[in-house]
């Protein structure tokens, strides 16, 4: 018995001499996209945020909305744009406070109701967006064409790979989200 304690504590010991592996958050790519993420959408929160007194998640709703050609609802808001349900629900709320969106009866199903921008919306989204393009080309100007065009491809191949929706007609013909 205690020949087994003694080999158990000197692997132990042995195995404390050597380099311990750990997870290196800088090469990790999950960590590398979330921080990029934030930091992105971050830097286009000021063409929103400081003009027009928005946050990111009421920005996710106007964009959302503004990019679809019919109404949707909120559950499809969230899920499209990975936000908490309760997140989207307090951005609609400011976003019909301030007459941004607007309730309308779904067709379908006259117990729900989906959103869609006001004129006011509209215009907002319209302005904001060209702002909003040229902003992501700054942050992109260190790439190359080919390197965008690289970096599009692959973040394509990873959405695939996760059976991601990665265009709003894909979302509209599968009903999903």
């Amino acid at each position: 018995m205690a020949r087994t304690t003694d080999t158990a504590l000197k692997t132990r010991d042995a195995d404390d001499t050597l380099p311990k592996a750990r997870l290196d958050l800088f090469k990790f790519v999950p960590f590398r996209l979330n921080r990029l993420a934030a930091e992105v959408s971050t830097a286009l929160a000021v063409e929103y945020q400081e003009r027009h007194g928005l946050d990111i998640p009421a920005w996710r709703v106007l964009a959302t909305l503004g990019f679809r050609n019919d109404a949707c609802s909120a559950q499809y808001i969230s899920q499209c744009t990975r936000t908490h349900k309760s997140t989207i629900s307090r951005a609609v709320t400011t976003l019909l406070h301030d007459e941004l969106i607007e309730r309308v009866e779904n067709a379908a199903d006259r117990r729900e109701f989906r959103l869609q921008l006001t004129k006011k919306g509209r215009a907002l989204y319209e302005e904001l967006f060209p702002q909003l393009l040229r902003r992501e080309d700054e942050i992109l100007s260190c790439l190359s064409v080919q390197e965008r065009k690289q970096l599009s491809a692959l973040l394509g191949k990873i959405e695939d790979s996760l059976d991601l929706i990665r265009t709003s007609e894909e979302a509209d013909a599968k009903e999903a989200y």
